[in-house]
């Protein structure tokens, strides 16, 4: 409550000892050689405020009104360049460096917003968010993770992990990049072998924009079968030190940045959360807590070259709550000790650390990219949670997954013409330390593994695109190739061999046409790559485990409206999948697996099953124009694969149908703003739990937990799930500093989402599982219903200094 009046008061208390503005200032340069563009206009839309660059390109817009501008630059010969929505305040000048790109003919200029930029080597499937979009999104809590299932394609589970599914694909599908430094894992918590957690692990106040690339990939992005993510960071102030610190419900995040001497600037961040906390006040049976770091450096060695240092980390604990609740009802409890006897506990950890030099020359430049990830994953269970005999050990599983990765890349350009190539080369090492009683309990199996593999993995890429027409066509294409030793197979790039087609054609001004057909290959999770038997062979390895391949086609188009920022587009897809990996002991395919916490692919495998989806894309979106901004997608998709002990294609575990988002919002006066977001995700396919199986003492005794009717795999399906969240921001901005508070809501109507139904023991009042009185070797089972679905509000406040 006290909260709430010091915002209130906030709100309702002018302000006006205001300095005499805010500021812009930045440089105006040639990506392909880094020069400066000297005498080129830089303006703010709709007001009488600009400028013209000096002789090296640099800028600067003073006395500037706090608020959200659309910043346009041009010069004769370039093609201009819009930004939308820059904050200005009276706290830093904002920096803004704009780049802009040569004409490739002799036509007048042409003007191109930069949110809506195509670019020459991905024309279709992208789509670009920027800072503000991510900060203010409905729902999203500054969630990168959730704020992209707005876009067409993007579906997510309905329960409270960040999965990312795109185009009826799996999690482990996607492929993220900062600054082109790869990022393998984004989220905490994550599900080794697949993606998602519930928390993102990137720092939103660090990230200027994000670019979404759901297909016709470039040739130089490898390793990924349904999308890549491009983060691109802020710079840091040139000038002097500025900090921000964010209080969310769940978390206090603090970010730094400022110079390192006259050539260098850096960027930091760090998160710690307090759920735990909050968690053992709502008296929930689990207790996670999460930390994060994020910092970047970038040294202009010279006028020709740029070194820029990342690293991202994060470190993740779970732990049971053993305290009883105050007052619940029966069916709580049983759902409270079976979730108990169930979760594991575990703790995570993860880097990336990432070097980037950048060499540039009159006619394009060199890319140099030196990084090492690692991820350590640990979970442990003992039978009740009785720690008191080594004999109660259900299972006790270490893994880590390290990679040390080096790519060399040259682009090159001449008017009208683009050309790249590139080789890549992965020093990899995964160890596992696992004792397993649970997995397979029905026939008494113990595994037991300590080892350790190594694989290195290679690869190359050409690239070229040209224009015709007068630049009303753009042809692009690529190939690639790459290997590892992880198979037989695998070893031979030519059995990789992974061509790429785009075509991009304007039918009329800001009307275009595209289309793109290509082949990609993704390697198998380590999870998988490393398994080894209980005599250390590499189980996986003697089956000739493969690259999964996917064949991509697809078409559309896209209508641009440039000066009310509006852009509408529709497209159809189509990827075939081959040789993805399925599981020899259950016949299940890991495509329909990842949806939870815990490890996917530690088990011997096939590389026989084959996959399809399928669908249509519409999308709507208008940016911030006139105070208003809003973007509504439909997304019609069928998602399919084959298992071993199947006939035919079947439904996927995302095979959600229909998805829907639909996000609009409003400024007002005074720096208000409210905005809300309505999602809706057909019901997804689910397998149903084996009772017989389940049932049996002496399986319930090592799993704790029931076994899935592998002979039903996706048989049935859930309701449809829909949820509305919404939010307001207010933002005060005085001399040295700005104040911004925030109220969302996540389930604003308190919709209760279907989920699969749990199997539970039936116990007494002392909670003690009874025995079937009609077969002394089983327990007494019953199904209860498991419902998703919570209002959660959420005050959070940013200050800025």
């Amino acid at each position: 409550m006290r909260l709430i009046l010091l915002l209130s008061l906030f709100s309702f208390t002018s302000f006006s000892s205001f300095a005499q503005g805010g500021e812009i200032r930045g440089r105006v340069f040639n990506p392909i050689n880094n020069e400066g563009i000297p005498f080129a206009n830089v303006v703010l839309v709709g007001t009488d405020l600009g400028t013209v660059s000096d002789e090296n390109g640099n800028y600067a817009l003073t006395n500037i009104p706090p608020g959200l501008y659309n910043v346009r630059a041009s010069f004769v010969g370039y093609r201009s360049k819009t930004f939308f929505e820059i904050q200005v305040s009276l706290a830093r000048p904002v920096r803004l460096d704009i780049d802009l790109l040569e004409e490739a003919s002799d036509l007048s200029e042409v003007t191109v917003d930069a949110e809506f930029s195509r670019s020459d080597e991905t024309p279709i499937s992208v789509r670009r968010l920027n800072t503000n979009e991510i900060e203010r999104y409905p729902g999203g809590n500054r969630d990168i993770s959730r704020v992209i299932q707005s876009l067409p394609g993007v579906a997510s589970t309905a329960s409270f992990r960040n999965d990312i599914i795109i185009r009826g694909g799996a999690p482990n599908e996607n492929k993220f990049f900062i600054d082109e430094i790869e990022v393998p894992v984004i989220n905490h918590f994550a599900t080794q072998g697949s993606s998602g957690g519930p928390v993102g692990i990137l720092n939103v106040n660090l990230i200027k924009n994000v670019d979404v690339i759901t297909g016709g990939f470039p040739a130089d992005r490898m390793n990924s079968l349904s999308s890549f993510f491009n983060f691109q960071l802020k710079e840091g102030r040139k000038d002097k030190m500025f900090t921000q610190m964010t209080l969310g419900a769940s978390e206090l995040t603090l970010s730094n940045e400022g110079p390192l001497g006259k050539n260098t600037t850096y960027l930091i961040s760090a998160r710690r959360s307090y759920l735990q906390f909050l968690f053992r006040q709502l008296e929930l049976p689990f207790l996670p807590t999460f930390n994060d770091f994020t910092i970047k450096t970038t040294t202009k060695l010279n006028a020709k070259t740029e070194l820029t240092f990342l690293g991202v980390g994060a470190i993740d604990q779970f732990a049971l709550n053993f305290n009883e609740p105050r007052d619940e009802t029966e069916e709580e409890r049983e759902n409270r000790l079976y979730l108990l006897e169930s979760l594991p506990i575990s703790s995570q950890w993860n880097y990336m650390t990432g070097l980037k030099l950048k060499r540039f020359r009159e006619n394009g430049f060199w890319t140099f990219i030196l990084s090492r990830n690692m991820l350590n994953n640990r979970q442990y269970k003992y039978a009740q949670n009785d720690e008191s005999s080594p004999a109660n050990l259900l299972f006790d599983y270490t893994s880590q997954e390290s990679e040390n990765k080096f790519r060399a890349e040259n682009s090159v350009f001449a008017k009208g013409f683009n050309f790249k190539y590139g080789v890549n080369y992965e020093y990899s090492r995964y160890f596992i330390k696992n004792l397993d009683r649970s997995t397979g309990a029905a026939d008494g199996e113990v595994i037991f593994a300590n080892a350790t593999a190594f694989f290195n993995s290679y690869g190359g890429f050409v690239s070229a695109n040209k224009t015709f027409l007068n630049e009303r066509l753009l042809v692009t294409a690529g190939l690639r190739m790459d290997g590892s030793d992880f198979g037989q197979t695998a070893r031979n790039p030519l059995n990789q061999v992974s061509p790429r087609f785009s075509v991009s054609y304007q039918i009329k001004p800001n009307l275009f046409w595209t289309a793109n057909s290509g082949i990609y290959y993704q390697k198998p999770p380590y999870t998988a790559l490393g398994y080894r038997d209980n005599a250390g062979n590499l189980v996986n390895q003697q089956n000739d485990i493969r690259f999964i391949r996917s064949t991509h086609f697809i078409t559309g188009f896209e209508k641009v409206i440039p000066e009310k920022s509006r852009r509408f587009s529709v497209e159809g897809f189509y990827k075939f999948y081959d040789n993805y990996p399925s599981s020899i002991r259950n016949g299940i395919s890991l495509a329909n697996l990842g949806a939870d916490f815990g490890v996917i692919g530690n088990e011997p495998v096939s590389s026989d099953s084959k996959g399809r989806a399928y669908g249509l894309e519409f999308l709507a979106q208008q940016r911030l124009f006139k105070s208003f901004y809003g973007i509504g997608a439909v997304t019609l998709v069928r998602s399919e694969f084959t298992n071993p002990n199947t006939v035919g294609f079947i439904p996927s575990a995302w095979d959600s149908r229909i998805i829907v988002s639909l996000t609009a919002g409003k400024r007002f006066k005074n720096n208000w703003e409210v905005g809300a977001r309505w999602r809706y995700l057909g019901g997804l396919p689910y397998t149903p739990v084996d009772i017989e199986t389940s049932s049996l003492i002496e399986v319930w005794d090592k799993r704790g937990q029931a076994v899935l009717d592998f002979n039903q795999i996706n048989a049935l399906r859930l309701k449809a799930f829909h949820q509305l969240d919404f939010r307001v921001d207010k933002r005060y901005f005085f001399n040295r500093w700005n104040l911004n508070w925030y109220f969302d809501v996540q389930n604003a109507y308190n919709f209760q989402a279907e989920q699969p139904p749990v199997l539970v023991p039936v116990r007494d009042t002392d909670g003690s599982i009874k025995i079937d009185p009609n077969d002394p070797t089983r327990y007494q089972m019953r199904l209860i219903e498991n419902p998703a679905g919570t209002i959660l509000p959420t005050i959070g406040i940013i200050v800025e200094f």
